[in-house]
């Protein structure tokens, strides 16, 4: 990797930005790492250079390029924070400060390590930036994970897939968050890598391109007899997802709808219906396999429609159809946009994400480290949905989440009250599991004073968990002080 490679991305990207600095910041970078060797044996300089190559190629802003060739000064050479500030700015200082705060996750005591992991998810609700260069740097060690030993390749694999690359759907990156996964697939499960990858890229490689072509062909014709501006490339699917689903479903390989799979660009939101309607009028369609994210995008801002139909040779072949804005959106996420400091997204008209509020909130309830990893995993890092309240209002809780998350998320009262459910204008029980796109409605009972503690067997957010224990300890105290005589 050259400065000159990462010069060239950024001038593509945004050709106003100040070259200078980043040449700048490479020459500090290089002097200050200068002896320094990589496990591998290459110079240390070229994990600087990797690290900003990544963070440009999502279209990371011009200070979160500089930070990430500087990100490792601080930590591994005598240079300070002071002299990055006097040479590159507060915001560049602040963003290696952040890096190094967070610092390296380490696997001497497990105490350690969770309290690492701590201070990286509360990086999130300072400066989303500084996990991106995380991303980054995380990135270029798992393609360098060989030069370590076989225990310590497993480790860092494994909280990838459980930290970083959550992190990453949530934010919306796909692009590093299926590299790191392919990765971490590679070294957590070889032999089931070797066999899909076998299959994907050299048994089935030929047969999809050829297939994909006939199917390009086909909907080329009919999409410029509409005069529809587009363009269809086949979409990579990668290895880990379809190892996921052929574990999740207990299918074989040739049963995973999306293995063959195109993407559909167009000029338009009008075109991307109009396309859809081609598409569905050309071949037959798989009704439960369509979701429109389009009208209701999800949490992290994700928008396109996608659809299965029976195509040529009555083969299933997913679409996913959007404008070349959705695109970037979906490759990029919030990289892509630079809404990265606390208080930006409100200055942009932009709803600071629910979950960057529940890790703050997590935060200020749970006092051991431990605890506090725990539920931001069971919380925040499984699969997310989107429910409706009666307004129209979306709620985004975890996957399985019930009516009662759902009233807790929304007010304390109306958790505390609740005695029934309404989810599609049906009677629901309260340990239902929601669906995205469901519509919920809470029944409550103004004289009911606070929640049923078996409740807790079956909901799945730390809110609610919470406010049932709360109150619980609240009725104990207060059954208590009636046997305290009074003085």
């Amino acid at each position: 990797m050259t400065i000159e490679q990462i010069i060239d991305k950024v001038k593509k990207n945004n050709p106003k930005a100040d070259l200078e600095m980043i040449k700048l910041a490479y020459e500090f970078a290089l002097t200050a790492h200068k002896d320094q060797k990589r496990q591998a044996g290459e110079p240390y300089i070229q994990h600087s250079l990797h690290t900003a190559f990544i963070l440009a190629q999502i279209k990371a802003d011009l200070s979160t390029i500089i930070a990430g060739i500087l990100h490792d000064v601080p930590e591994d050479t005598s240079h300070t924070i002071k002299e990055i500030e006097k040479d590159f700015g507060k915001e560049v200082a602040e963003l290696v400060e952040g890096v190094t705060k967070v610092g390296k996750v380490r696997y001497r005591g497990v105490e350690r390590y969770l309290e690492s992991l701590r201070k990286m998810f509360l990086a999130l609700s300072s400066d989303i930036r500084v996990i991106l260069i995380k991303f980054a740097d995380r990135l270029h060690n798992l393609r360098t994970l060989e030069a370590l030993p076989p225990e310590k390749q497993r480790r860092i694999a494994q909280e990838t897939m459980e930290i970083y690359a959550p992190i990453a759907g949530l934010l919306g990156i796909w692009r590093l968050k299926w590299q790191m996964e392919d990765l971490c697939f590679k070294h957590l499960y070889p032999e089931e890598f070797k066999k899909i990858q076998y299959k994907f890229e050299v048994e089935k490689k030929a047969e999809r391109n050829r297939y994909i072509q006939k199917v390009k062909n086909i909907l080329n014709e009919k999409l410029e007899k509409e005069k529809i501006k587009h363009s269809i490339e086949g979409r990579f699917k990668h290895l880990y997802s379809i190892f996921k689903k052929m574990q999740a479903k207990d299918r074989k390989f040739d049963e995973i709808y999306d293995v063959f799979a195109l993407r559909v660009i167009v000029d338009s939101i009008t075109d991307c219906y109009k396309t859809l309607g081609i598409i569905h009028a050309t071949w037959k369609p798989k009704p439960e396999r369509f979701k429109d994210y389009i009208a209701l995008p999800k949490p992290n801002g994700y928008r396109s429609l996608h659809t299965t139909v029976y195509c040529e040779e009555g083969k299933a072949t997913e679409f996913q159809i959007r404008t070349r804005e959705m695109n970037e959106e979906a490759h990029y996420g919030i990289a892509a946009h630079w809404y990265y400091k606390q208080g930006f997204f409100d200055k942009m008209g932009i709803k600071q994400p629910r979950w960057i509020k529940e890790i703050i909130e997590l935060q200020k309830n749970t006092a051991d480290s431990e605890d506090f990893v725990k539920q931001v995993k069971l919380d925040i890092f499984q699969d997310r949905i989107f429910v409706f309240t009666p307004k129209g209002d979306v709620i985004d809780l975890p996957e399985d989440a019930t009516p009662i998350d759902f009233a807790y998320a929304i007010h304390t009262d109306l958790g505390n009250k609740c005695v029934g459910s309404m989810v599609n204008n049906n009677m629901a029980p309260l340990d239902y599991k929601l669906k995205s796109g469901d519509s919920v409605d809470i029944v409550i009972d103004k004289n009911r004073k606070g929640p049923n503690h078996d409740w807790m067997g079956f909901v799945k957010t730390h809110k609610a968990r919470e406010k049932i224990k709360q109150y619980a300890r609240l009725s104990a105290f207060e059954s208590i002080k009636k046997f305290i005589p009074r003085i």
